[in-house]
């Protein structure tokens, strides 16, 4: 549904700042301007303008304004922007000033953007792109957040679209026009064989690491007895007291996450309750369960115990940490050796980290899907395969009408107000 009501929100950072943006998006968004500047400025060129209050004339700022008239404007309807200073009290006059004009209101979490969709200037693949942009905190997360923001995705399932939509015309003509001389009837095979490389390339891309993977970072989980110098480790790592390091056994009682960059990749490095068979109290033991469900729930776990007597996972990773304590006992060569309190061994384990998170991550020149988007790939990807298997060309020409379907949703051709509400509720108020 085409909104018919104007929204305002501040659309950059938390003031103070040097410089504040208010948007106005709506039908009345150009009376809006004209009642606080007096009127409106040339089409897309910054005017200075004295914004005055409506009610009492009182000057609240000089500001840069702009006019943006629809349908060529970020949201597809009226827009207009004042870039004014950034002080709180000032941005607050503004906002009250805006919000005794009849017919504007504040704009909700996402509101803007999810105009912007409604009226086609984004579909669903490029908004979700651009809420990973906002999140991103490293080089990766940025690169990929970028292409799928600039639609290399859309691109790549408009592309699959074309080829799918050519050979429903194929199946329908099969159909329709079989029994008239002037029009060739679709050969089965043909069809078949087509569809193949189409599915084989969807393939290609949901073997690709998942976008999430990117975004949340690369789970390094810390195990191993209690004493072992987990803690230690996961400090010397993150290279700031991010847990309580102490001689007395239990010391970690509950699961530490720290988000961390490193090499321009994000990891999140999980210390662990110290693991031990007996002797653990019933708030220990609660710890030491929490510890299991997170190596089972990690991409890379660092064992600190016993070599051979961590979890049997196939990422594990023994570490012989502690390297100038007196008690320090030597792994196999497979095994890091290191000392988080002299620096021994970490500069190279950092490196493998980093080495081993590049083959998990999306490569950020590669368009990357997400789980939601992975599963509707994967549904319009076995919609083709089976047209393998089928000689009837009404079966056919359903099974090719199902991956249309699929793909659409990626886009959000066909997608549900509760899916928009979660993507677009994520946004800030004024994006």
């Amino acid at each position: 549904m085409i909104p018919d009501d104007t929204i305002f929100a501040l659309s950059s950072g938390q003031p103070p700042a040097a410089i504040a943006i208010l948007r106005i998006s709506g039908p009345r968004a150009g009376q809006a301007l004209e009642g606080l500047t007096g009127n409106l400025p040339k089409p897309r060129v910054g005017t200075l303008k004295n914004v005055t209050d409506m009610v009492n004339g009182a000057l609240l700022d000089q500001a840069l304004c702009l006019w943006f008239p629809g349908p060529d404007s970020a949201t597809g309807e009226n827009l207009a922007e004042i870039h004014c200073h950034g002080g709180r009290a000032v941005i607050r006059a503004i906002e009250q000033a805006l919000g005794r004009i009849d017919g504007l209101r504040r704009a909700e979490p996402g509101e803007f953007t999810r105009r912007a969709f409604t009226h086609g200037k984004m579909d669903l693949a490029e908004a979700e792109g651009l809420s990973d942009l906002l999140f991103a905190e490293t080089e990766l997360q940025r690169k990929a957040a970028v292409r799928n923001a600039g639609g290399a995705l859309s691109r790549k399932i408009e592309d699959w679209q074309q080829q799918i939509l050519r050979l429903s015309a194929q199946v329908e003509a099969e159909l329709d026009f079989s029994d008239e001389d002037d029009v060739a009837p679709a050969q089965l095979t043909m069809i078949q064989q087509e569809a193949m490389p189409l599915a084989e390339d969807m393939r290609n891309l949901l073997l690709r690491p998942r976008a999430e993977k990117l975004r949340d970072g690369i789970r390094v989980v810390l195990g191993g007895p209690p004493n072992s110098g987990k803690s230690t480790l996961l400090n010397a790592l993150v290279e700031r007291e991010a847990a309580i390091v102490s001689d007395i056994a239990g010391t970690t009682r509950d699961v530490i996450e720290v988000p961390i960059a490193l090499g321009g990749i994000p990891f999140l490095f999980i210390d662990t309750a110290g693991v031990r068979e007996s002797g653990a109290e019933t708030i220990e033991q609660i710890g030491i369960d929490r510890a299991h469900q997170q190596f089972s729930a990690a991409d890379i776990i660092l064992w600190l115990g016993v070599e051979g007597q961590g979890p049997d996972f196939d990422n594990l990773v023994e570490i012989s940490s502690r390297s100038d304590h007196p008690e320090h006992q030597n792994k196999g060569p497979g095994a890091f050796t290191v000392s988080p309190v002299s620096g021994q061994g970490m500069d190279a384990l950092v490196d493998f980290l980093i080495e081993r998170a590049k083959d998990m991550l999306p490569n950020g020149d590669q368009v990357s899907v997400n789980a939601r988007q992975a599963d509707l790939i994967t549904a319009a990807c076995n919609s083709l395969v089976a047209i393998g298997e089928e000689a009837d060309y009404l079966i056919i020409a359903e099974h090719l009408r199902m991956a249309r379907k699929a793909l659409d949703e990626i886009t959000g051709r066909a997608s549900t107000e509760d899916m928009l509400d979660g993507l677009f509720g994520k946004f800030c108020i004024g994006k």
